[in-house]
């Protein structure tokens, strides 16, 4: 199948940079690559043109206009972007350093009628600014690598994969620094709803309406492994807003959102 790679960016060209290093370095490419810019400076655009030629796959860059946190905004253009070629789609925050079997992974775990929800270990602030100092790593992160936290989530045990991945409905844990779709059903609930301004909760709202369209979760455990950079907390004053909207959905057992990938009522 073809796979669509969505990183959402802002102002962080020396994380991203790592980030397309390790893809660089996967097993298995994607197709397409979409890095989703939410409002940042010329130097990011500039850093993806720079790597455009020689990247070992399709790279493209989509911007909007620095209003704000607008995650499910930034995802939906890019998700847009992508090529109709394009069978599913795996989404991963600008932080994110992959395990070089990451996509190759969440290809094996893919589930018609399911998304896939992956886990991260923490990289601390000391191990962050290490890696940026290094300027590439190898990205050898094991249980006994220093500066980690979240540890179990570096075990690399893809046998078991299957065993902790059965389809659920449940709530917990949504975080889209690590996810998959099929690209027909981010198209059937209409993506991300675009209603959700600031931090959280836009990434379980949709996870809501994908559970309303008889869609259900694979929790990827001991694969797809993914390893996130330190970085301060977002601003999460918007938290109570979005918990609202997220509330919404759950009562009103709704598959679909007007303000989505597609702006036209269903």
């Amino acid at each position: 199948m073809k796979v669509g790679l969505i990183i959402s960016t802002y102002n962080w060209v020396e994380a991203l940079s790592q980030v397309l290093y390790s893809i660089k370095c996967q097993s298995y490419f994607p197709d397409e690559i979409v890095v989703c810019d939410d409002g940042s400076r010329s130097e990011t655009k500039n850093f993806i043109i720079g790597l455009q030629k020689n990247f070992p796959c399709k790279l493209k860059h989509v911007w909007q206009e620095d209003k704000g946190f607008r995650a499910a905004s930034i995802r939906n253009k890019g998700i847009n972007e992508l090529s109709s070629n394009i069978d599913y789609v795996v989404v991963i925050d600008g932080d994110m350093i992959l395990h070089n079997k990451f996509i190759e992974d969440h290809i094996r775990i893919a589930e018609k009628n399911c998304f896939v929800q992956g886990g991260r270990a923490l990289i601390s602030k000391n191990a962050t600014m290490m890696i940026f100092r290094q300027k590439k790593s190898n990205y050898g992160f094991n249980l006994f690598s220093k500066g980690l936290s979240n540890r179990l989530n570096t075990f690399y045990l893809p046998f078991l994969s299957n065993f902790f991945g059965k389809p659920n409905k449940k709530l917990s844990g949504i975080r889209t620094c690590n996810m998959s779709f099929w690209k027909d059903d981010l198209y059937d609930v209409n993506g991300f709803n675009e209603n959700f301004i600031g931090w959280g909760r836009e990434d379980s709202e949709l996870a809501v309406r994908l559970y309303n369209k008889d869609k259900f979760r694979k929790n990827i455990k001991f694969s797809g492994l993914a390893y996130h950079l330190y970085h301060e907390e977002k601003s999460r004053l918007k938290t109570v807003d979005n918990d609202k909207l997220l509330f919404q959905s759950l009562n009103s057992n709704s598959s679909w959102c007007d303000n989505g990938l597609q702006k036209v009522k269903k």
